[in-house]
């Protein structure tokens, strides 16, 4: 399959603003994506007129409101119930909680939300990537998918669970708790939501409050 250059450009410059924290010049931005300056600028700019990217007062780029717009259109039942439970989850547990997504052999963080008492958090960044055979996210939402000959002793075990547990797999010291959101099968969505924190907090109490949060987010999906 083919693809368009200029397309593709865009979306590698869009990606990269959104893991700018702080912002990225447009010098910066031509080197990572390794094209000339002048071509960055009509990138930027073509970004920044779809409201995409905005420019900070130094002239740094930075994501724009439009991306914000994007996101809200986005299943946005379930996005504005998983914002609710998110918070929820993180008070109750005293851990940073998450929701995470499939993308290809990936697990990818897509919402954030840690508690307002904790006093170390583990930080867990929107965007972030692990494959999905490592870590609670990907392993629960693979538990979530259909049965395998493939699958492995862990496997289904988390899946007779209803939840999946891992420590030290991604950031040592860190334990994660999380569950998958099952959703009518082929729809293609595939989503776990989760806790993790440091050695030491309340691994049960973590377990019970997924599950729950997995089962109400499920009822927000559509069938």
């Amino acid at each position: 399959m083919s693809t368009l250059q200029t397309l593709d450009r865009g979306l590698r410059a869009l990606d990269v603003v959104s893991r700018s924290a702080n912002g990225i010049s447009v010098a910066d931005l031509a080197r990572e994506l390794d094209v000339h300056r002048a071509i960055c600028y009509r990138i930027a700019a073509t970004l920044e007129a779809h409201g995409l990217v905005s420019r900070t007062e130094d002239g740094l780029l930075r994501l724009g409101v439009g991306t914000a717009v994007l996101g809200a259109r986005f299943e946005p039942g379930f996005t504005r119930e998983a914002r609710v439970l998110l918070r929820s989850l993180a008070n109750e547990t005293g851990a940073t909680a998450f929701v995470s997504a499939a993308e290809g052999p990936d697990c990818v963080v897509i919402m954030v939300a840690e508690p307002e008492s904790a006093a170390l958090r583990v930080a867990y960044r929107v965007g972030s990537r692990h494959p999905l055979t490592k870590g609670a996210a990907g392993i629960a939402i693979l538990a979530a998918r259909p049965e395998s000959r493939s699958d492995t002793d862990e496997l289904r075990q988390v899946r007779r669970d209803g939840y999946s547990i891992t420590s030290g797999q991604l950031e040592r010291g860190a334990v994660g708790v999380a569950a998958g959101v099952r959703a009518v099968p082929g729809s293609g969505f595939e989503h776990s939501i989760g806790v993790v924190a440091l050695e030491g907090f309340d691994t049960a109490v973590a377990a019970k409050a997924v599950r729950s949060a997995a089962r109400s987010l499920e009822d927000h999906l559509p069938q």
